[in-house]
C-alpha cells in the first residue's frame, strides 16, 4: 500500500511540475514514461498484473487532474471566455 501511495505522490508532483513549467505538450513524454516506471516499481514491489492495472491507471488520472490544477492556477484570471468570442481582448460588451 505504502508503494501505491508514493506512486500517487510522484505522479502528482509530476503533474504539477508540469503544469506550472511546461506546456501541454510535455505531458506525451512525461505520462508514457510516469507509467513505465509505476509498472516497473509495481513489478519489483510483488504486485501482479492485474492488481497493477488500476494503479497505474490512477497515477497517470492523478497526473493529469494535478496538470490541470497548476495550469488553471497559472493562468488565474487571465482566462475569458468572452475575450474569444468578440476577438478584443479585455474589452467587454
Amino acid at each position: 500500500m505504502t508503494t501505491a501511495l508514493l506512486l500517487f505522490l510522484a505522479s502528482g508532483i509530476a503533474g504539477l511540475t508540469t503544469g506550472l513549467f511546461l506546456r501541454v505538450w510535455a505531458l506525451v513524454l512525461v505520462s508514457p514514461v510516469t507509467a513505465i516506471l509505476a509498472a516497473i516499481v509495481l513489478q519489483n514491489a510483488g504486485f501482479g498484473f492485474w492488481m497493477g492495472i488500476p494503479i497505474v491507471v490512477g497515477c497517470l488520472v492523478f497526473g493529469q487532474i494535478t496538470y490541470v490544477a497548476a495550469a488553471f492556477y497559472m493562468q488565474r484570471g487571465g482566462f475569458s471566455v468572452q475575450d474569444d468570442v468578440d476577438g478584443k481582448p479585455g474589452e467587454h460588451g
